[in-house]
């Protein structure tokens, strides 16, 4: 049998460690394709009997799409790992939020003594916790659209955030976008269950195609904490936090136990994170802001005077979310740098802007900003909140979120 592992990034190692411990694979040849190897990685696909694609290489690229049209079996790391797991899966999606949610609910179950595991895209690849899990265990995994789409399995707790558009460079339109992560219900028995927020349309439409146990939630109407008792930022943290409860008070955890881990989880690197307050100036880094609306909610996230840095390599989505977060009053200011500046420009109608080339600058001028417009007594947000991809000047989203905060480390009062 000849496999080939597509993308030979962290999960791409995670599938050939798991091929060669796993007996029915023991006689396969084994191929690693990936454009680090070789310009030409995607020539023949069809030579294969199966291709285990990693989430990074989209369905949409030609090649890709063409084989997979043309009848090549594509795999993936997810379907290994549903396909041999045991215990119980929770898997999350949705557009934001995802990490959040995941991470507090694991530490959550906990906690409150499980045997959990976190996995997916966020942790470690899910196939390295596979040899750990026993029928008592519980994985939580947090699954992208990619990781979702195609997928012929569902976890037999779903759970599905707000989902609006994104990924709309990888993914053919927003439709397909949703149909992917459609992927976590679509494959659910009755005695499965999904939690959605009921106020997201495309969240609980997704949630209507499972066969199982359907649970709707309303941040408005959770009683055990309110926002301000949570150290996380925001109200999208809020309600990502309000949807971790939910699940874990299903599991039979302790709402104490579950209140105190909630009150005191400062949320997840590049996240809308608190890295420095300067004399009531803070620094929040929130690079893995991707998209508009999440920079949208960032932006509502304060309450006193707020400096904006945005901008990267456009996804081709929209960007009226910022067009209506423009008006918030404590926006003060917004510092641009990255490929999309017209369009953010366009968008951020009656916002003092500054148009920059480098994201060092940006921060040195939004903090000088600051302390030429700041008087005695205020409190100021400086917060780099892209809205965009990072590909314009960086690797990845980590690398803009790191450069970020040595620029903002190296700052001299």
């Amino acid at each position: 049998m000849k496999i080939a592992i597509l993308g030979f990034g962290e999960e791409g190692k995670s599938v050939e460690r798991f091929l060669k411990r796993t007996p029915q694979y023991k006689d396969a040849e084994i191929s690693i394709l990936d454009k680090k190897r070789s310009k030409n990685y995607l020539e023949h696909l069809d030579s294969f009997d199966l291709v285990i694609k990693s989430p990074g290489v989209p369905f949409s690229l030609p090649e890709v799409a063409k084989a997979h049209a043309s009848g090549v079996l594509f795999g993936s790391a997810t379907e290994f790992f549903f396909g041999h797991a045991t215990g119980l899966l929770i898997g999350i999606t949705g557009t934001k939020g995802k990490g959040t949610t995941a991470t507090l609910l694991y530490r959550m179950l906990k906690a409150c003594k499980k045997d959990v595991y976190l996995a997916g895209n966020i942790g470690i690849p899910m196939l390295d916790i596979l040899p750990k899990l026993k029928s008592t265990s519980v994985a939580v995994l947090e699954l992208s659209s990619f990781q979702l789409h195609h997928l012929l399995f569902s976890p037999q707790i779903a759970v599905v955030l707000d989902i609006f558009p994104d990924h709309l460079d990888a993914h053919t339109s927003f439709q397909e976008y949703v149909e992917a992560k459609g992927s976590i219900v679509a494959n659910q028995k009755e005695h499965d269950t999904v939690f959605y927020f009921s106020d997201n349309k495309q969240a609980a439409e997704l949630a209507r195609q499972s066969r199982g146990k359907q649970i709707g939630i309303r941040p408005d109407a959770f009683t055990l904490f309110s926002a301000k008792d949570l150290q996380l930022m925001g109200t999208h943290n809020y309600r990502n936090a309000v949807m971790a409860v939910s699940v874990a008070l299903y599991v039979e955890c302790d709402p104490a136990v579950i209140k105190r881990v909630a009150k005191r989880f400062p949320g997840n690197p590049l996240r809308l994170q608190n890295i420095r307050n300067m004399d009531s100036v803070v620094f929040y880094n929130d690079s893995a802001s991707t998209n508009p609306v999440s920079t949208a909610a960032a932006i509502r996230s304060f309450q006193t005077p707020t400096i904006l840095i945005a901008g990267g390599r456009d996804k081709g989505f929209t960007y009226e979310a910022l067009r209506n977060a423009s008006a918030w009053k404590p926006l003060r200011h917004a510092v641009l740098v990255g490929e999309n500046i017209p369009l953010l420009k366009k968008e951020l109608k009656g916002v003092e802007i500054t148009i920059v080339q480098t994201l060092e600058k940006a921060v040195r001028v939004a903090w000088r900003y600051v302390l030429k417009k700041r008087k005695k007594g205020e409190v100021w947000n400086i917060v780099f909140s892209p809205g965009a991809a990072s590909f314009d000047q960086f690797k990845n989203y980590k690398e803009r979120g790191k450069k970020f905060n040595e620029v903002v480390k190296s700052l001299e009062k």
